[in-house]
Parts: C-alpha cells; structure tokens; sequence
C-alpha cells in the first residue's frame, strides 16, 4: 500500500469518527434532518469568508461557518415558535433560502477557484493528501487529516465535558431546565459543534455525503444498544469502518471515496436494521411469531380452564373441537397443542386435554390480568 493510501484512509477514518459522534445526538433527538440543513446552509458563510480572506486555509471559514449553522439554528427555532409552520417546513424554509444564496454567490464569482459547487456538494477524498501542512518547513502530513483530528478531539471532549448534561437535556428537556442546565444554551452548543464539524469535513466529502456520515452510523449504532455511552463509542467505530471499507470500495471499483464511504456506512445500517438482535426487522418478526404462539397457548389454556369441571368438559378438551370453538384451522390448532404439550402447559390423552399444573396457573395469571 502507498504511504498515500494510508494517509487517505487515515483521513477517512477521522472524519467519518468525527461525524459520527455529534451525529448520534441528533439521531436522538429526532433532528436528522438538521444536519442537512446546516450541511447546505453554511455554505453563504464559507463563501463571504473566503472572499474576506481569500484564503481557503483561513480558519475564519469554520467560524463563520460555525456562525452559519447557529443562524440556521435560530432561524428554524424561531420559525417553528410562532406555531405557524412546524419544524420540518420551518427546515425546509431555511436551508434551500441559505444554500441557494451560497450556490448563487459560488457561481457568480468563485467560478474559476477551488470553491465550486461540484467540490462542495460532494468533495473528493482522493486530494486530500495533496494538501499539507508544513510546520517549521518540516512536512507534517495532509491538512484534512490534522484539521479533522482536532474536530474530533474538540468532539470528544465536548461530549465527555458535557456527558450528563446532553444526556439529560436529550432525554428529558424539561427536567434538565428545572434542574437549571439550560437546555437551550446546550442544544446551541451542539449545533456550534455540528457545524464546525461539518465544515471540518466539507473540502473531504462535501455537504450531500456529510449528512449520511453523520447521521447512518449513530443511526445503525442506535439499532444495536440502548445505551447512550456504547451508542457513542459504537457509533465511532461503525464511522471509522465505514471510512475505511469505503476507501477499499472505491479503490476496487475506481470509484469517488467519500461516495463509497456513504456506502457502506449505508450497507453497516442495512444490515443492523435486518439482523440487530433486539430491533432488526428479523428479530421482531421471529418475535411476532413467537408473541403469536404464545397468545394462542395462552388461549388455549383459558379455554380449558373455563370448561375444567363442567358438563362439557369432555367435549370442549378435546382436540378436534378447538377449530370450531376458537376458530382455528385443523394444522394450526395441532400445532398450538403441541407446542402446549412440550412445554408441559397440558397433556394430550388420545386427543382429550387436560391442563398441568403450570398449565392451570398461567390460566389463571391471564384471566387476573
């Protein structure tokens, strides 16, 4: 492998992680759609910077930038307090009005520099190396590389210095503000640290492909845990595996790296949203079937136990009458029986059924609840 593979792939790996880990924030509080909003609308704030300091080295370009994304943050609150619009329309307000000003400004003089709209809707990870950063003239690696370890250590910190406060302020809002920790000010603070990652990860993968980095990991970290500290460290990891698989994706198919990183961050979410143990589509459909079981056991149980005693008794247990009784068909019904039978819930004599003990009382549980 080429020293400038491993730099490229290093880079990956640290922005996908430092996408990653704000990201799971808004993946729990239901705001997804906001990182496509700041994504697109700091865009007018990166260009008005860089044509202030025609520099796009400047780290005025993130401050502003940063500037941006809590404007767009504002706009949006203050939108949505009038109550005249909800959230999502007050989103779709001002993101498209902020990014077309961006687009507008971009095409109409920044045509012939760096910053056009192809690299800033969607990057490419492959120069990235290109670009370095010379410190006492001594080469010390790619800029995108160094810039992203600091946002990720500034996210780290952030998130450790802050834990409980985001924890409660994410969960319970209301509680957090009656304990006085100001869940404004905290959601602002994520929002600042949203867009300077974003930013951050703007010349690498561009505005469109950020959005999948931020939100698919935390998202297919959420399917796998509930608990808000291995959802964070899970979600880095599932970042940093797509960062790399991504690079290895594109470099087999010739293809754009950040794109491929969407990828498979794409293909780590499918495969958590089918086979997560707990909240994957299989594990709730076999536990659909199994709650189906269940309740016809249930049922069955009640059945006998109603007639256990009575006249009918003979008739009413007896296997073949379940179809017209409780309305199943023959197969099923046989099979419920014996289901029943190997749990120990009844026993079966030549099609005559009688309640077990534990068959008798989980009868009993059912009819008091």
């Amino acid at each position: 492998m080429s020293l400038e593979g491993l730099q490229i792939q290093l880079i990956a790996a640290v922005v996908a992680a430092a996408c990653a880990l704000p990201g799971v924030f808004l993946v729990l509080r239901r705001m997804a759609m906001m990182s496509d909003a700041i994504s697109h609308a700091i865009l007018p704030g990166i260009v008005l910077a860089f044509f202030i300091t025609k520099n796009l080295s400047s780290p005025i370009l993130i401050i502003a930038a940063a500037a941006t994304g809590v404007l767009t943050v504002s706009l949006v609150e203050l939108l949505n307090r009038t109550r005249l619009v909800n959230v999502d329309a007050a989103i779709g307000i001002t993101f498209p009005a902020l990014f077309s000003i961006g687009v507008i400004l971009i095409a109409r003089y920044a045509e012939n520099v760096h910053l056009d709209t192809d690299a800033v809707l969607l990057g490419e990870l492959a120069f990235a190396a290109f670009h370095r950063v010379a410190l006492f003239g001594l080469d010390i690696g790619p800029r995108a590389f160094w810039a992203m370890a600091a946002i990720l250590i500034i996210n780290i910190a952030f998130i450790k210095f802050f834990y409980k406060e985001l924890k409660l302020a994410t969960f319970d809002a209301g509680l957090a503000a009656t304990l006085g920790f100001f869940p404004g000010l905290i959601h602002y603070g994520l929002m600042t640290l949203v867009s300077i990652t974003i930013v951050g990860a703007f010349d690498a993968v561009g505005s469109i492909l950020v959005v999948a980095l931020m939100i698919a990991p935390p998202a297919t970290a959420y399917l796998l845990t509930d608990r808000l500290s291995r959802m964070i460290w899970l979600s880095g990891a599932f970042g940093i595996a797509s960062g790399i698989s991504g690079y290895w994706l594109a470099h087999c198919l010739d293809a754009s790296i950040a794109g491929s990183m969407a990828m498979m961050a794409g293909v780590f979410f499918s495969f958590a949203f089918l086979f997560a143990p707990r909240h994957g589509i299989v594990a709730i459909a076999r536990r659909r079937v199994s709650q189906r079981w269940e309740f016809a056991q249930t049922m069955l149980a009640i059945h006998l136990f109603s007639h256990e005693g009575l006249p009918e008794a003979e008739r009413e247990s007896h296997v073949y009458h379940l179809s017209s009784h409780l309305h199943w068909e023959p197969d099923f019904a046989r099979q419920v029986v014996r289901n029943a039978e190997r749990r120990g819930f009844i026993r079966n004599h030549g099609g005559r059924l009688d309640l077990t003990d534990e068959g008798r009382e989980m009868a009993q549980l059912a009819l008091v609840e």
